[in-house]
C-alpha cells in the first residue's frame, strides 16, 4: 500500500484516468487523488477463483485453467453450432453473476481452436462476447497488433521486427515454410494452422512439463527489513513456506538457489553503472546469487542449514548493506515415489519434527509453529498474488 508499491489490477474507471497495472501507487494518487486501493489478498483470490470456475462448470464442463482468471471451456457436438455457442457463453455471464457477484464482468471468446478463444477473448472489453468462425478466418484478426497474439511479448515482437514482420497482416501473408522459418521452429507450424482456424492436437494449449522442476518464493523487503537481519530473517520464513510446500506437494529437492538484491544509492549507481540494474520499483540496485547441491532431503531444518552455509558466502562491502530483495528457490525436486533413503535413515528425526510442525500449522495457521529465527518476520512476506498458476489450499490457508 506504500507509495512505491505497483497496482496489480485497476478498474476500467481507473484505466480511463491512465492508471493501469503496473503503475506506482504514488502516482495513482496523483493522477486521482481520490482512488480508493484495496489491498491485494492472495486468500481473496484464490477463493474467488474456485467460485468462479465452479459457476462455469455449471454451465460447461471445464477443459483447462491455464491462470487464475482464466478458463478454458472445450465445445462438443452441438454445442459447436453458433447460436447454442452463444447461449453457453451468456449463461456463464449469468452463473457468474448469479453465483459469485453481481458486479463481475468477464469477457468471453469463441473459436474453433483455444489459441483464437483466448485471442477473441481480449478483443472486446470489458464485459465482452466475441466469436471467430472459420470462414471469417483469417481476415477477422488482421486489424489486431503482433503484441495482442498470445506468446509474443515485448523481445518477441522486436525479433519479429528485426526479420522484417511489423503487421499483423505481414505475419497472415506468410505461407506455412514462411511461418517455421520465422520462428525457427514447430511453433511456427502451429500458429500458422492456429490463426486460421486449424487443430493442431493440442489445440493451443500450454505443453505441461512432465515434472515440475523448481518451488520457491521471493519477497521485496519493507523498510523495516533492510538490513542484514531483516533480510535474513525473511529468508528464513520464505524457506519455511517452500519447505512446507515442498512436503505437502510431496517433493524431495537437491539443491537451493539463494538471491539477495542490494539497494544502490546515486553515487554507488553510477560507480557500478555496467552492474547496476533497475529494478521495477525504480530501486537501482546491484545483486547477487549462489546454488547449493545436498543430499535430497525435505525436512526444514536441514533445508536450513543449507540456506545457513550458503547465506554466510554472501558478498560484503558498502555496495552490499541494503538488501532489499531475497529469493530461495528450491530445485531438483524428486517425486517421494522417486526418492531413496540413505542408508541410515533419518536418525536425528528431522523429518517427523517436520511432519509435527506441519499438522499445527495446516490447523492453525502456517505460521503458528516455526524456528526462532524467522520470529522477526513472521508477519512478513505474505503470500502474494500468484496470476500464473492456480492457488492451493494447505490447511486453513493458501499457497
Amino acid at each position: 500500500m506504500s507509495d512505491t508499491g505497483t497496482i496489480i489490477a485497476a478498474s476500467y474507471e481507473a484505466k480511463a484516468l491512465k492508471i493501469k497495472t503496473g503503475t506506482k501507487v504514488g502516482e495513482a494518487k496523483a493522477l486521482c487523488p481520490e482512488i480508493v486501493l484495496i489491498e491485494g489478498s492472495h486468500s481473496v483470490y484464490a477463493e474467488y477463483s474456485h467460485a468462479i470456475e465452479r459457476a462455469v462448470e455449471r454451465c460447461c464442463p471445464v477443459a483447462h485453467i491455464p491462470s487464475i482468471d482464466e478458463v478454458a471451456c472445450q465445445l462438443m457436438g452441438r454445442e459447436r453450432e453458433p447460436p447454442n455457442a452463444r447461449r453457453i457463453a451468456l449463461a456463464i455471464k449469468q452463473a457468474i453473476k448469479d453465483d459469485v457477484g453481481s458486479t463481475l464482468r468477464c469477457s468471453i471468446g469463441m473459436a474453433p481452436n483455444r489459441y483464437l478463444a483466448k485471442i477473441a477473448s481480449d478483443m472486446q472489453k470489458p464485459d465482452g462476447l466475441i466469436g471467430l468462425l472459420p470462414s471469417q478466418l483469417p481476415r477477422a484478426i488482421a486489424h489486431l497488433e503482433l503484441r495482442d497474439l498470445p506468446g509474443v511479448g515485448a523481445r518477441t515482437e522486436a525479433r519479429l521486427n528485426a526479420k522484417g514482420i511489423h503487421t499483423m497482416e505481414q505475419l497472415l501473408a506468410l505461407d506455412r515454410t514462411g511461418m517455421h522459418k520465422l520462428w525457427d521452429s514447430v511453433w511456427g507450424d502451429r500458429l500458422y494452422h492456429w490463426l486460421r482456424g486449424g487443430e493442431t492436437g493440442d489445440d493451443g494449449a500450454p505443453v505441461a512439463s512432465d515434472l515440475q522442476k523448481t518451488l520457491g518464493h521471493s519477497h521485496v523487503l519493507g523498510p523495516e527489513f533492510r538490513t542484514d537481519e531483516g533480510a535474513w530473517s525473511v529468508a528464513h520464513k520464505l524457506l519455511h513456506k517452500a519447505a512446507m510446500r515442498l512436503r505437502m506437494e510431496h517433493f524431495y529437492t537437491g539443491q537451493m538457489a539463494v538471491t539477495i538484491k542490494y539497494a544502490l544509492n546515486r553515487e554507488q549507481a553510477a560507480r557500478s553503472s555496467a552492474k547496476a540494474k533497475q529494478h521495477s520499483s525504480g530501486i537501482k540496485h546491484t545483486g547477487w546469487g549462489m546454488e547449493a547441491r545436498f543430499g535430497e532431503c525435505q525436512d526444514t531444518l536441514s533445508l536450513l542449514d543449507v540456506l545457513r552455509k550458503t547465506w554466510a558466502k554472501r558478498p560484503r562491502g558498502p555496495e552490499y548493506e541494503r538488501p532489499f530483495f531475497v529469493g530461495v528457490t528450491l530445485r531438483e525436486l524428486t517425486p517421494e515415489s522417486e526418492h531413496q533413503e540413505t542408508l541410515f535413515g533419518d536418525q536425528d528425526r528431522r523429518g517427523e519434527l517436520s511432519a509435527t510442525m506441519d499438522k499445527l500449522n495446516l490447523k492453525y495457521g502456517h505460521s503458528t509453529l516455526h524456528f526462532a529465527g524467522m520470529l522477526p518476520a513472521r508477519e512478513a512476506a505474505p503470500t502474494r498474488i500468484a496470476f500464473t498458476q492456480i492457488p492451493v489450499q494447505y490447511g486453513a490457508e493458501y499457497m
